[in-house]
C-alpha cells in the first residue's frame, strides 16, 4: 500500500514552485508589454531582428562545442585512468576538479590574462584562451558525469576481458569504455553547453562577443528586450536539460533491452 504525501510535502512543493517560477512568469509577462496597453511579441521580434543576437548566439554555440570536445578529451581519459590505475590519487583529482567552485570566475579570467599576455606564450587575442577558461569552469560537472558513469561500470573486469581477447589499452578505451560512458558524457556535455551559453564574466573580461555580454549590453538600453533575452536564455538551458534527460532514458531503455535475462 503506497503512502500518500503529507500536507507538509505539498506545502513545501507549493513554496518551491512559487519561489522558482514566479520571477520567471513575471519576467515573461513584462517581456510581452513592449507595446503600451496590450500584450504582444514585439520585444521578441526586436530581438530576432537584431543581427547581434545571432552573432553572439553563434559565437557562444561554437565556443560551447569546442569546450565540450576539449573537456571530453581531457577529463574522460583522466577519470578512466584514475579508476583503473590511480585510485590513491582520487581525492587529489576530486579536490582539483572542485576548485572552480571556490575560485571566482573573475580571478580565473585575470589569471589567464596575466599568464598568457606576454611572450613566449601569448594568445590573449585568441578564442582558445576563452575555451580554456570555460574548460576550467565546466570541470566539476564534466568530471562528476564521467566519474559517476565509471562508477556504474566494472572498469577492471571490462579491461581484463577486452585484453584477454587481444585488445590493447587504446582499443579498450575507445571501443569498450567510451560506448558504455555515453550517457555520462552526454550529461556532462549538456551541462557544459548550458554553462557556456549563459556565462558572462570570462567572455566580458576577455572581450569576446558571446551571448552573456550581449544580454548585458541589451539590458543597459532596452528593458523589454532584456526580459525577452532572459526568457530565451532560460529556454535554451531547459532544452539542454530536457535533452540530457531524454538521452539518459533512451540509454537506460537500450540497456534494459540488451541485458541478459
Amino acid at each position: 500500500m503506497t503512502r500518500r504525501p503529507s500536507l507538509w510535502v505539498w506545502l513545501w512543493l507549493v513554496v518551491w514552485a512559487i519561489f522558482s517560477w514566479l520571477p520567471l512568469v513575471a519576467s515573461f509577462d513584462f517581456s510581452l508589454r513592449a507595446r503600451k496597453g496590450i500584450l504582444s511579441w514585439q520585444a521578441y521580434l526586436n530581438v530576432f531582428a537584431d543581427p547581434g543576437f545571432y552573432e553572439s548566439l553563434w559565437f557562444s554555440f561554437q565556443t560551447a562545442m569546442l569546450t565540450i570536445i576539449v573537456s571530453i578529451f581531457l577529463v574522460v581519459p583522466t577519470a578512466y585512468w584514475v579508476h583503473l590505475r590511480l585510485r590513491r590519487a582520487r581525492p587529489v583529482i576530486e579536490f582539483v576538479t572542485l576548485l572552480p567552485f571556490v575560485v571566482p570566475a573573475v580571478v580565473i579570467a585575470f589569471g589567464l590574462i596575466r599568464l598568457y599576455c606576454c611572450p613566449p606564450i601569448s594568445f590573449v587575442s585568441s578564442p582558445l584562451l576563452l575555451v580554456a577558461g570555460y574548460v576550467v569552469l565546466s570541470l566539476p560537472y564534466m568530471y562528476r558525469a564521467a566519474d559517476n558513469g565509471l562508477r556504474a561500470l566494472d572498469v577492471r573486469m571490462l579491461n581484463e576481458a577486452a585484453q584477454s581477447l587481444g585488445a590493447n589499452e587504446f582499443q579498450v578505451f575507445f571501443l569498450v569504455i567510451l560506448p558504455n560512458l555515453r550517457t555520462g558524457i552526454l550529461s556532462g556535455a549538456f551541462l557544459t553547453f548550458a554553462i557556456v551559453m549563459g556565462e558572462y564574466t570570462l567572455s566580458a573580461l576577455l572581450a569576446w562577443p558571446a551571448f552573456g555580454p550581449y544580454m548585458q549590453y541589451v539590458g543597459v538600453f532596452k528593458a523589454y528586450e532584456s526580459a525577452a533575452l532572459a526568457i530565451i536564455s532560460f529556454a535554451i538551458t531547459w532544452l539542454a536539460m530536457l535533452l540530457m534527460q531524454w538521452f539518459a532514458r533512451v540509454s537506460a531503455a537500450e540497456r534494459a533491452l540488451t541485458a541478459p535475462r
